[in-house]
């Protein structure tokens, strides 16, 4: 059952290798031993997806019946998911190969399976090689051709077969690329030690209210690596305020959920903290750990672990083995109602040397960096520029523009995007470096920036839309940039509702693009304004 002859061996639909190692242009070192223990993630393709583009489609359409009318995790699941049939086909012919099943489930797709390198080669058709890294000093291993299986189904994607690209966190420290006089302090009305900015500060300074706290919502975030909590407590101990207690941290595959040894945990303190900070009540934070991709973002689809996050932050950069493996999950997020936020990156202008994804993909919203000035120290808004290491420009990942950056007047000779491929970011937040940041045992003041800062920001504030639409028994806006682009630009011209809900930054530059009025390509359409676009989202 489920099983085809070599002859006929069932492909993957998604790509695996990378150009190096396809096109035989970096060296090869040797071969991956055959006893050494690999994790992999074997990802099951949807059911009609012809039908989910339609029905996403139609959600999104405010003159559609089905108009918002999202999905639960089980419904999505029995619409669109694999049968239990063929998932159990998948599980029995990973063990028939000798590996051991170790996480996963239907709902999310995927199977997670531990075992040697020989049973990786024998099920997928591969051999196993260690290669020279053609742009770092390291080596990599990776799969030799793209891999094969004996199945009667096609499969997605295995995440695993290589190791080219390590997920980075977003955030970078003035004293590793500042030169010695550059070290004055840049932050002077922060309300955290030495006049940094607290996440409190940044609640202040763009929502500016108190009514909403994101209270009943439940915020996601992205993670690499695990957490000490201690750390989390740290952070609040020198800010002077309280600890929610509100973080929950889930292991997606078994990676450690704390952080030991070589591990740094500076970024999931800062996601946790500025999430916190903009929605100081949120229910649960909850932050999923994984080592692959497709593990973290398979329990995110799911309420396996809790309730679903509506909302949810990453502040990590990688390359992908292929920019549609994770298409089915962010389809999947539109039509639950969830919102993914990307933060851009710190390396300026996007190119082939300077990641961009996650940010790039057409089905989140990608997040840039400005340097923001509030009024005193806790106080409201005051003044914003571009920062010059916003992450931003051409996707250089080649993904198409999405329609809602084709709309008359976005991209223009003044912004320089480009009319062929997917623009970004989408919008942006503070993230120079006047933070208070903890981490590893540790806090330092002003040391730490990062559009991995503006990120979470932007999933809190969306929590508290959420908690407003909650209360108005309206549905969740998820995605929201189709809906955003057509209200900021109407007939090549800016509207009222666009200079209502955001902050135009229209001074700064990130090396190649610069901030100009309206949509950008360092800050997006620029920082959110108060409870403007809340309003606007949830009368």
């Amino acid at each position: 059952m489920g099983v085809a002859s070599a002859a006929h061996a069932a492909q993957f639909m998604t790509h695996h290798v990378r150009d190096a190692v396809s096109e035989a242009t970096t060296k090869q070192l040797g071969d991956l031993p055959a006893n050494k223990r690999m994790s992999i993630d074997v990802v099951l393709p949807l059911r009609d997806q012809a039908g989910l583009d339609q029905f996403v489609a139609d959600i999104a359409n405010p003159m559609s019946l089905q108009y918002r009318q999202y999905l639960t995790p089980e419904e999505f699941a029995a619409r669109f998911g694999p049968t239990q049939n063929d998932y159990d086909t998948v599980v029995q012919y990973l063990k028939q190969y000798g590996f051991t099943v170790t996480g996963g489930r239907l709902e999310s797709r995927d199977v997670q399976a531990v075992g040697p390198v020989s049973a990786v080669e024998a099920a997928f058709n591969v051999k196993m090689h260690i290669y020279q890294h053609p742009t770092e000093n390291r080596m990599f291993y990776s799969a030799d051709r793209e891999p094969t299986t004996s199945l009667a189904i096609p499969l997605w994607h295995v995440s695993g077969l290589n190791n080219f690209s390590i997920p980075h966190p977003l955030y970078v420290k003035k004293s590793d690329y500042a030169a010695p006089e550059a070290m004055v302090p840049l932050a002077t009305t922060g309300s955290g030690p030495s006049a940094s900015f607290l996440g409190s500060d940044m609640r202040a300074a763009y929502y500016g209210g108190t009514t909403l706290t994101g209270s009943g919502q439940t915020l996601g975030l992205l993670e690499y690596e695990g957490i000490n909590t201690s750390d989390v407590q740290l952070y609040y101990t020198g800010a002077k305020q309280t600890n929610p207690n509100n973080l929950k941290v889930v292991s997606t595959d078994g990676t450690a959920t704390t952080c030991t040894g070589s591990c740094t945990d500076i970024e999931q303190t800062i996601d946790t903290t500025q999430a916190q900070g903009m929605a100081p009540k949120l229910s649960q934070v909850t932050m999923y750990v994984g080592s692959t991709d497709t593990a973290i973002i398979g329990a995110m689809v799911t309420n396996a672990d809790g309730p679903l996050p509506q909302t949810i932050s990453c502040s990590w950069g990688w390359t992908p083995d292929d920019p549609t493996t994770l298409n089915p999950y962010w389809k999947q997020m539109q039509a639950q109602g969830q919102t993914f936020f990307a933060a851009s990156g710190d390396s300026g202008n996007w190119s082939s040397r300077v990641e961009a994804w996650p940010a790039d993909a057409a089905y989140v919203i990608s997040v840039g960096g400005t340097d923001l000035t509030t009024a005193s120290a806790g106080g409201a808004w005051k003044s914003e520029t571009a920062w010059s290491n916003s992450g931003g420009g051409i996707s250089p990942d080649n993904i198409p523009i999405p329609s809602w950056q084709q709309i008359k007047g976005v991209i223009n000779a003044s912004n320089k995007g480009s009319t062929k491929y997917r623009n970004g970011p989408d919008v942006s937040a503070n993230a120079n470096y006047t933070y208070y940041a903890c981490g590893n045992g540790s806090c330092t003041a002003n040391e730490y920036g990062g559009t991995s800062f503006a990120a979470p920001l932007w999933a809190a504030y969306m929590a508290l839309a959420n908690q407003q639409a909650k209360t108005n028994g309206q549905a969740y806006l998820g995605t929201f940039n189709a809906t955003v682009y057509a209200e900021n630009e109407s007939g090549g011209k800016l509207t009222s509702t666009y200079t209502a809900n955001f902050h135009d930054i229209t001074s700064g530059s990130n090396g190649k693009f610069s901030a100009v009025t309206g949509y950008d390509l360092v800050t997006g359409w620029g920082s959110m304004k108060g409870a403007g676009l809340i309003n606007t989202f949830y009368p």
